[in-house]
């Protein structure tokens, strides 16, 4: 027994190995052309690229592990069928059962690790790739160069008469103007300084003029920050069932993780619909097995979302316990009582 059950693990992990490289592969693809959609507006570097790479991986395997299984699942009977090696199998007295069985554990270990990375890992690259997007977003802005036109400075008009090799800026002045008074700063140095997200402008040997209708005022100074003129929006990392459960209600999240926990049992859901696609008789069912494969992850995915705003948090019990009685009556009806 347990050679047959190391036969059909090994038969699955080639074919999930034949699916699920091909489908990671496309899959990276579109997320490396979302990404080239960043650098229309902050500029990236090839290490940054795949860092920010590495921040979608999880929600990217999310994706593709599941179906990469049921379809590996599938096909792996399937083929025990076309090499006629089910009919042995059942011949020797073995219940479909037994199949099912070895089918479980490495279900039940990718649902469960399918569930860890989208209700521990997700919200934590989530949030460091949002960070890094705003980090970078906040740099841009400050993409200062000398030139015959002056640049925005947060609430300041920013003039920059040269620029430096080491990245920092000659004959630099700052205008700002409002109801009750104006400014107008001159250095002879400046530069950009990004301290734990807040962005700040750092002067050195300059002087200001306050000018009011009550007053003008004059300093000299040795080094000014114009600080907090732009900050970058950061946000702060939460526990995962403080963000998927946060004090202010979210249907976003709320949806995200209803239909998440669904997708993350497919795996173990799947089975007897496997089963059932899978296991044919070679000579009097061709099978239309893409068809039936291709239905089965359509209908399952669908209904895990359309239910959502009819049944709200009971789509979960109510999807989970109704596929596994139409699965297992369709397993029943069409493996157990043929096998």
């Amino acid at each position: 027994m347990n050679i047959l059950q190391n036969y059909i693990k090994q038969s699955l992990s080639l074919i999930f190995l034949s699916i699920f490289l091909p489908l990671f592969s496309i899959a990276s693809i579109v997320f490396l052309i979302k990404l080239a959609t960043f650098t229309a507006v902050i500029q990236l570097s090839i290490l940054e690229m795949g860092k920010l790479f590495l921040f979608m991986l999880p929600e990217l395997l999310f994706y593709t592990l599941p179906i990469s299984f049921f379809i590996a699942t599938t096909l792996a009977l399937f083929k025990l069928s076309n090499d006629n090696e089910i009919i042995v199998i059942f011949a020797l007295g073995i219940h479909p059962k037994v199949i099912l069985r070895t089918l479980f554990t490495p279900a039940l270990f990718l649902s469960t690790l399918l569930f860890f990375n989208f209700f521990v890992l997700l919200p934590h690259a989530k949030t460091l790739s949002n960070n890094f997007l705003s980090y970078k977003k906040s740099e841009a802005k400050f993409n200062l160069s000398a030139s015959e036109f002056g640049h925005k400075f947060g609430d300041w008009l920013l003039y920059i008469g040269k620029d430096n090799e080491n990245g920092s800026y000659s004959d630099v002045i700052l205008f700002n103007k409002n109801q009750d008074e104006e400014v107008l700063i001159g250095a002879k140095r400046a530069e950009i300084i990004n301290d734990a997200g807040i962005l700040r402008l750092k002067l050195t040997s300059g002087e200001g003029y306050s000018y009011s209708k009550e007053k003008l005022t004059q300093i000299d100074f040795k080094t000014m920050f114009i600080n907090d003129t732009m900050k970058t929006s950061l946000d702060k990392h939460e526990s995962p069932i403080d963000y998927w459960l946060p004090e202010t209600p979210s249907a976003k999240k709320r949806k995200m993780l209803i239909a998440n926990t669904l997708f993350s049992l497919f795996p173990l859901l799947s089975l007897f619909l496997a089963a059932t696609i899978g296991i044919v008789h070679a000579r009097h069912q061709k099978g239309r097995i893409f068809l039936f494969l291709f239905a089965g992850v359509i209908v399952y995915y669908a209904l895990a979302i359309a239910l959502q705003p009819i049944l709200f948090a009971y789509t979960v019990p109510v999807l989970i316990f109704g596929w596994l009685i139409i699965t297992y009556t369709l397993y029943k009806k069409n493996i157990v009582a043929k096998f």
